[in-house]
């Protein structure tokens, strides 16, 4: 029988980016993944993941962004600890999280997701991506790479504890997607953001309901967590310094675009006369910025209505 896992394996021997844990509290621990967009340069490793040691095993946030990287994740967490990997929390159903399932699902690892990432999972864009992903990271993604379904979809917010800690699940969506969970862990004070919080890079908008991520924004400064892991960045001990970047921008381009909207500005005027100076040197900013405000324009023509 072919095992996959070793085949897995095997290709994390060929993951030659650095994917080193770092310790952010007494039992959490997160990855940082590469600014800008998914490439072969950085192997599809351009997003964070964490995870948490207890004493009756562990709890992984997300899971990057090829079966290779969720492996090397793997081979790094048994660095630290025996304790079977138990549960995967998903933040929410972008390729950048999700690939390394298959790697997780392997080791016994139950999933856990927010059912609103059935919309992802059953969408056109889905499989679009995927092949999108298999030209461009091949071999870290190819015709052996799936997305794969939750065991468990959640309703909503939820506690949970596994050995002696104590996690709380908060469903921020609709915000960067329909599902966007993040993960506090009480004991640490960590929280886990997911991509509801960029850091050092452009953030990719989609098809996301600005006005509520600006909200759930607002949500999880009230925490107020000792340490603050972003979905892309940098993890920091100052949440609202952290969560600062992603609300200046998602403000200032729809605010540049809801004045377009309503002076009857054509989009392509409104980019190119719109002072991207701030933001144009950042990670992503080629890949993403055009099409983040073109989305904008259409929802600020929507709330106009």
């Amino acid at each position: 029988m072919f095992c996959w896992s070793a085949a897995w394996a095997a290709e994390a021997a060929r993951v030659t980016v650095p994917v080193k844990p770092i310790q952010v509290g007494p039992h959490s621990y997160y990855v940082q993944g590469l600014p800008g967009s998914p490439s072969a340069e950085n192997q599809g490793y351009m997003s964070n993941a964490g995870f948490v040691i207890t004493r009756d095993g562990v709890v992984v946030f997300d899971a990057l962004g090829t079966p290779p990287l969720g492996e090397r994740l793997i081979q790094e967490i048994r660095k630290l600890t025996k304790q079977p990997i138990k549960r995967v929390i998903v933040s929410h159903y972008h390729a950048d999280h999700i690939y390394g399932l298959q790697a997780f699902k392997a080791v016994g690892a139950e999933i856990w997701a927010h059912r609103d990432g059935q919309q992802y999972l059953n969408s056109e864009v889905a499989e679009q991506r995927l092949a999108q992903r298999r030209e461009a990271l091949f071999p870290w993604v190819d015709e052996n790479t799936k997305t794969l379904p939750a065991d468990r979809w959640l309703d909503g917010p939820l506690s949970f504890t596994m050995g002696g800690l104590h996690f709380d699940l908060m469903h921020l969506g609709p915000a960067h997607s329909p599902e966007d969970l993040a993960m506090f862990v009480r004991e640490d004070g960590v929280l886990y953001s997911g991509d509801v919080v960029f850091k050092g890079r452009v953030p990719f908008v989609g098809s996301a309901d600005t006005r509520q991520w600006l909200a759930a924004l607002d949500k999880i400064a009230a925490m107020k967590p000792k340490v603050f892991v972003p979905g892309h960045g940098e993890a920091a001990r100052d949440a609202l310094e952290t969560i600062r970047f992603t609300q200046e921008y998602l403000t200032f381009v729809r605010t540049e675009m809801g004045k377009a909207v309503k002076d009857l500005v054509p989009f392509d005027e409104a980019y190119a006369t719109t002072d991207w100076s701030r933001y144009r040197n950042l990670p992503a900013f080629d890949a993403t910025n055009r099409a983040n405000a073109y989305n904008i324009y259409l929802q600020m023509e929507r709330e106009s209505m």
